[in-house]
């Protein structure tokens, strides 16, 4: 190669190495644009789901003390927080206190459907909402209703009675038919494909701290009035004490427990929770 073709042959290279620098420039520039227009998708978005707010009505996130009762569509009660009406339907569970529930809206304290809906309830009115089933307890599957040998259950020690509720490898299932050394089962839910109505009515919403809290207690310690247990809050601390009716009852340290994660999950200002018990010279 002579001397004068050289001077050519590096221009062309510096034309390559410009042309490669602008296209390596040019995404750059697209990228440096590309926040301002994802931010601006992102304000549009958050304006258009912006939650909101009822007056003098159930919010999501409040706490709400609520009566209601439940039923299928073919009026079979699915659960009450009436005691009398459970006793009449025959639907009563020893044990179980019944009264006004405490509802932290939108944290799954109630059925998903109804949970959903709850928002926009006016206070201290009576008021019925219809959940469909899919979103109760979900629709009928038929892949979940199976056969199975009459030989394998009674191998496991189970008699099959048509009606019947049993267990079968950790899941629970219906005896819908029993024949011909072959049992047919339902694993679908009980009230799967059926659609369920409310009937509920919000008695309080709670806005005070203390009384959350007490609520919270309630909910853990069946039974007990949450006035009984003495809440004294510092900074950063929570100091529960423990009347002397808790120690005749069934998992304490369960309830304890209990009580000091939902206290931490719903006040986050929080950094511990401490029961503590007072004996006094009788």
């Amino acid at each position: 190669m002579s001397e004068e073709e050289k001077p050519d042959v590096l221009d062309e290279e510096e034309e390559e190495e410009a042309e490669e620098q602008e296209a390596a420039e040019a995404p750059e520039e697209a990228t440096e644009e590309a926040p301002e227009e994802e931010g601006a998708e992102e304000e549009a978005e958050e304006e258009a789901e912006e939650e909101v707010r009822y007056e003098d009505a159930v919010n999501n996130g409040d706490f709400i003390m609520v009566e209601m009762t439940g039923r299928a569509e073919t009026g079979e009660l699915i659960e009450t927080t009436d005691e009398d009406l459970a006793r009449e339907e025959g639907a009563y569970e020893e044990g179980r206190a019944y009264g006004p529930r405490l509802v932290i809206v939108g944290e799954g304290y109630v059925l998903r459907g109804l949970d959903q809906r709850l928002p926009g309830v006016p206070f201290d009115e009576e008021t019925e909402i219809e959940i469909p089933a899919e979103e109760a307890f979900g629709d009928r599957d038929p892949e979940n209703v199976q056969m199975i040998p009459y030989r394998v259950l009674r191998s496991k020690g189970v008699n099959p009675v048509i009606g019947g509720e049993l267990e079968i490898d950790g899941r629970r299932a219906i005896v819908r038919s029993v024949g011909a050394g072959r049992v047919q089962v339902d694993y679908n839910h009980p009230l799967a494909g059926r659609k369920v109505v409310y009937s509920l009515k919000v008695t309080e919403h709670i806005t005070d701290d203390k009384k959350k809290m007490e609520a919270l207690i309630g909910r853990r310690f069946l039974g007990i009035d949450p006035g009984e247990f003495n809440v004294k809050k510092t900074k950063k601390k929570l100091r529960i004490g423990v009347p002397d009716e808790v120690f005749f009852g069934e998992n304490i340290q369960i309830a304890k427990r209990g009580v000091a994660l939902d206290i931490l999950r719903y006040f986050e200002e929080l950094d511990e929770v401490e029961f503590y018990e007072t004996i006094k010279r009788s």
